[in-house]
């Protein structure tokens, strides 16, 4: 892995210098072997690029670059430059969670400053062929980070009161509640209607496709 950046305008130019890079190319450069496709290596891309761009954080629940306090993202979009798939941003905490503010948040501490990443998703390009875009340095604005604040508290709301099977992908504005777990065995502790603990499958955080099509609209004027 290449060492840390010690400032976001080094973390930037390095993002910058990967951009029309394939996959196999940079892939090759890192050592790293490509594979045939996504489905059993979800997190390959991301990890091609922490090797990269030196992210420190790994798997941590803080941003990937600590130090600068950045998240990396990266984000496939179709050849229209739209996001093919929602952004996972943070495991969803499920019991515990009584006083829990928005400003205590992991959702808001990923999202204080993320350095998008866009790279080519359509299907049909094969993974190696597939190339890297411009990179994009956001915050959130005062209104995007209202809107996620009001998301995530009614979220929540609905964990506290033992509603998180009636939560669906369709609650949410911009961040949206989903299972996430490698298989339906994989059961963590929830707090139930009766207030009595349950078990059910993780859930985690996930940005919408529309708001990061427009965070990507605004920047690259599409």
């Amino acid at each position: 892995m290449k060492p840390t950046p010690t400032s976001e305008a080094e973390l930037l130019e390095r993002a910058l210098s990967i951009s029309g890079y394939t996959f196999a190319e940079l892939a090759a450069e890192a050592n790293i072997a490509v594979p045939d496709n996504l489905k059993k290596d979800k997190g390959w891309v991301g990890q091609l690029l922490e090797w990269h761009l030196g992210a420190s954080a790994g798997s941590k629940p803080q941003p990937d670059f600590v130090e600068l306090g950045i998240e990396l993202k990266s984000i496939p979009i179709s050849y229209q430059g739209k996001p093919l798939e929602t952004t996972f941003v943070s495991v969803a905490p499920l019991i515990g969670v009584h006083g829990l503010k928005w400003a205590q948040s992991h959702v808001k501490h990923k999202l204080a400053k993320v350095l998008w990443i866009p790279v080519e998703g359509e299907r049909e390009i094969p993974l190696g062929e597939r190339r890297v875009g411009s990179p994009l340095l956001w915050t959130p604005s005062a209104d995007e980070e209202a809107q996620l604040q009001q998301d995530w508290e009614e979220l929540m709301e609905m964990i506290v009161l033992g509603q998180v099977e009636q939560i669906t992908a369709r609650h949410g504005e911009v961040l949206q509640l989903r299972p996430k777990a490698a298989n339906s065995r994989a059961l963590t502790e929830a707090y139930g209607a009766n207030g009595k603990p349950i078990m059910t499958l993780p859930r985690g955080f996930y940005l919408r496709t529309q708001f990061t099509h427009q965070i990507l609209q605004r920047h690259f004027g599409q």
